[in-house]
């Protein structure tokens, strides 16, 4: 059987004939095919040598800088081996030698300078690469009223940078390893050395080592699914994101894993439990009298948007069990449609104004905001189509359901909410109880990546940790 180009690759190695590595270099790179992939002939203390760097990721004053100095470099100074050239001759920071040529067509690839002189087995490679990126800003999704106004963005160094900066302890590690066959795509792995669990620290790692995918083409969620492969049918997170710094470091300092992933702007944290999802910055922004509050809030919020349309469509199924002080609450009208189906057509229709939302030009957003909200409401209400009590209730699910920055858990309640609704119109009484029971079930039987019950401090119960869950407490280091 023929050998594939990356076996190939694997068994070169490097001659020091400069004719017969570069020959072997274009043709596996294909130079001659690719405009941005730059190999240019030199001369080096009268020897001859040969460049290779991918446009765009190299600094080109830098670069500038090196090869005059280089090229200066006299045939009597010329150093008899490249790890002398590496010490003595290049004014630069991050330099390295090597000689395993899959090491060094994966470094030209992400971004590195490649140098060979004829008469070296080995190669020179400088770190001299610049990423495209956009401007540290607060993240749209993880807006907090008071704190720090950065957040990640698409270059992982950036983002070490970010965190490396709130945590200036030599207790640190940010371990970088790489997952995709064609991707080589970049992980990074925070952590504080002495509080990480070195169990989960050892699996996580060595599940990402033996990834077996082509490409992490949608990066966190990617590498989600290749680390967390049970209990896919279960909706709630497995992990929790975060954009925001601030939050990241929090985490390593807990004790947690980060884990940073290149072209990427969000971090992922585990192991993660329902107590952590739902947790938020502005809790810790704030006074612990506030930051309780907030939290105690989003709390019951996230469970009134699980409960608020279901437990209406039994009442209005078996009006007996409203109570008279209640009665208000009743339809004053007969509707037109079953109220079943008003409720899932206005589950889709908020999700369908969702992504209108997202693929809205920004000059249009308020104007079609207005008319959507116009048409859709008014106008749906007074032809027939909703009852106002059911654009009522299902308005305040819709907003509350931005009291929490989670997505997932946003959708995980959705799909148990929608689930309530059937049930309860086919079984009533019963099926809304059997629906809140398999609620239950799937918030209690879901599992971390580390194999721990996500309900933790309840199961196994905890009351110092389940305390400081709820109430939030001072910061450790403010008492006196």
């Amino acid at each position: 059987m023929e050998k594939t180009s990356l076996e190939q690759c694997k068994d070169y190695k490097l001659t020091g004939n400069l004719k017969k590595d570069v020959e072997y270099l274009n043709l596996y790179l294909k130079v001659n095919q690719n405009f941005d992939l730059i190999c240019r002939r030199i001369t080096i203390g009268n020897r001859e040598a040969c460049m290779y760097l991918v446009d765009g990721f190299c600094k080109d004053d830098l670069m500038q800088k090196l090869l005059q100095y280089l090229m200066d470099i006299k045939k009597e100074d010329m150093p008899q081996n490249m790890d002398e050239i590496s010490r003595s001759f290049i004014p630069y920071v991050e330099v390295e030698v090597e000689d395993d040529c899959e090491k060094i067509v994966n470094s030209l690839l992400s971004g590195m300078f490649l140098l060979l002189i004829d008469g070296f087995r080995k190669v020179l490679l400088i770190d001299s690469r610049t990423y495209p990126a956009r401007s540290v800003e607060e993240p749209e999704k993880d807006k907090v009223l008071r704190g720090s106004k950065d957040g990640f963005v698409e270059t992982i160094v950036a983002n070490t940078a970010l965190i490396r900066r709130r945590i200036r302890s030599t207790e640190l590690c940010m371990e970088m390893l790489n997952a995709g066959k064609s991707s080589k795509t970049d992980i990074v792995l925070c952590y504080m050395n002495d509080r990480v669990d070195e169990g989960l620290l050892r699996e996580v790692r060595s599940k990402i080592n033996h990834i077996k995918v082509d490409a992490l083409s949608m990066n966190q969620e990617s590498l989600a699914e290749c680390l967390y492969r049970k209990r896919w049918y279960n909706p709630f997170p497995k992990f929790k994101y975060t954009e925001r710094p601030d939050t990241a470091a929090a985490q390593v300092l807990e004790g947690n894993i980060v884990i940073l992933v290149d072209n990427s702007p969000s971090a992922m944290i585990l192991p993660t439990t329902i107590f952590d999802v739902v947790e938020e910055a502005d809790d810790y922004y704030f006074p612990p009298i506030t930051g309780t509050y907030l939290r105690l809030t989003r709390f019951i919020i996230t469970l009134f948007t699980y409960f608020v349309t279901p437990t209406f469509l039994l009442l209005m199924n078996q009006t007996e069990l409203v109570p008279e002080s209640f009665s208000f609450i009743l339809l004053k009208e007969e509707p037109n449609i079953p109220l079943i189906w008003q409720f899932l057509l206005l589950e889709l229709a908020i999700d369908g104004l969702k992504l209108a939302a997202i693929n809205t030009p920004n000059m249009l957003t308020t104007p079609l905001s207005v008319m959507a909200a116009l048409v859709l409401g008014e106008f749906s209400v007074n032809s027939g189509w909703f009852s106002s009590e059911v654009m009522l209730y299902m308005a305040f699910v819709a907003i509350a359901n931005y009291t929490q920055a989670n997505y997932e858990l946003g959708y995980a309640l959705k799909f148990l909410r929608m689930l309530n609704l059937i049930m309860t119109q086919i079984f009533g009484l019963a099926g809304y109880v059997a629906a809140v029971i398999i609620a239950v079930l799937a918030v209690c039987c879901n599992k971390t990546i580390s194999r721990r019950s996500y309900i933790y401090p309840l199961i196994p119960f905890d009351w110092k940790n389940l305390k400081n869950r709820l109430i939030r407490r001072r910061l450790p280091g403010s008492r006196e």
